[in-house]
């Protein structure tokens, strides 16, 4: 009897890795799935937590994908080990904290010491010629099979016609003649071949599920090593950046506020790690002070702005309770910053 050929796919929940799977399904190959999850991609967290995206999924997209596709599916938790690759990208970024190549190397290589240890035959990718500028193009495509080591044994069956034929091509694994040709940006060829496959629900593909390619988010990473003054962070660093308003009145510290009933659940879960205020004479968000108020001066400037964001921001006062780390809850009534008082750079 002749072996039964394995493959492990990178699966990261959108269509072009579904349609990859499903290809090389077609040729009779045993696919199981590899998620690895590197804290900056949680998919339905934000959805799940503010009522404005109540109508949205919830699902772990790599999980769903490998349901429809009949897969098992391995989520590795590589939280420690992707730091290195944020905080010291060989390859530099994308437009924003996004180090795209490092993070495809890492990826392969980190599947590369799977199929080792499972004794698996090769490893397939989503990925197309041209679509992405950073990390998908013939070059730099290149660059990752030499540097995750790799070799003849990463597989992109959607653009394998326009690449040189791999170890199972050569091998007879499989038949490089049932491989597609996809190349550029448009999404055309990946539809079409979708309806083909019956697949009608897919994630979108833009950035993926990676914060990392969200400017917004990036922009709050950035401010929190600047003001951390080095790039270490832990994963409640990281899953604070995606709720709240951010705003920074002072290198000293910032406020999280928050900006729906949803995110303010969320954010009770913190209150025993930072400082928080809420609005005590009216109703309004919960916020939470990460870094230090040293003085009268700074509470109060803090407190003005938690009660801009309640419904008294109109009033003449509000009441505003602090609850500090260390010592007693504190009533402050402040007078509310209006809108143009606010200067825009506070924004994070």
């Amino acid at each position: 009897m002749s072996k039964q050929i394995k493959a492990v796919a990178l699966i990261s929940g959108g269509l072009d890795s579904m349609l990859a799977v499903r290809a090389m399904q077609d040729q009779g190959i045993h696919i199981e799935g590899i998620n690895f999850f590197t804290g900056f991609c949680v998919e339905g967290h934000t959805h799940a937590i503010r009522k404005q995206d109540q109508n949205k999924q919830k699902r772990n997209n790599a999980l769903w994908v490998a349901e429809q596709l009949g897969i098992k599916l391995h989520i590795i938790d590589v939280i420690e080990e992707y730091k290195d690759v944020l905080i010291n990208p060989k390859h530099g970024y994308g437009a924003n904290m996004n180090p795209c190549l490092d993070c495809k190397t890492f990826m392969v290589r980190k599947a590369m010491e799977w199929i080792k240890e499972n004794e698996f035959d090769f490893i397939i990718t989503g990925e197309v010629v041209g679509q992405r500028p950073m990390s998908q193009r013939k070059d730099t495509m290149q660059i990752v099979v030499k540097e995750s080591g790799a070799g003849g044994l990463l597989v992109r069956p959607l653009c394998a016609q326009n690449l040189a034929p791999t170890l199972p091509e050569q091998e007879g694994w499989i038949d490089r003649e049932k491989m597609l040709g996809f190349n550029g940006r448009s999404r055309k060829p990946q539809i079409a071949l979708a309806e083909e496959y019956g697949f009608t629900d897919f994630a979108q593909p833009a950035g993926g599920c990676c914060f990392l390619t969200d400017e917004s988010y990036s922009k709050k990473l950035v401010d929190l090593w600047q003001v951390q003054g080095h790039k270490e962070y832990e994963f409640d660093d990281i899953m604070l950046l995606k709720v709240g308003r951010h705003i920074r009145p002072s290198p000293l510290y910032k406020l999280i506020v928050g900006r729906e009933e949803g995110e303010n659940r969320f954010m009770e879960g913190y209150r025993n790690r930072f400082d928080y205020f809420f609005n005590s004479s009216h109703p309004g968000p919960l916020v939470l002070m990460d870094g230090q108020l040293n003085t009268p001066e700074d509470i109060e400037l803090a407190a003005r702005v938690v009660a801009r964001f309640g419904q008294g921001r109109d009033a003449e006062q509000v009441t505003v309770t602090y609850t500090p780390l260390q010592g007693d809850p504190q009533s402050i009534t402040v007078k509310p910053f209006t809108a143009d008082e606010m200067p825009k750079e506070w924004y994070i």
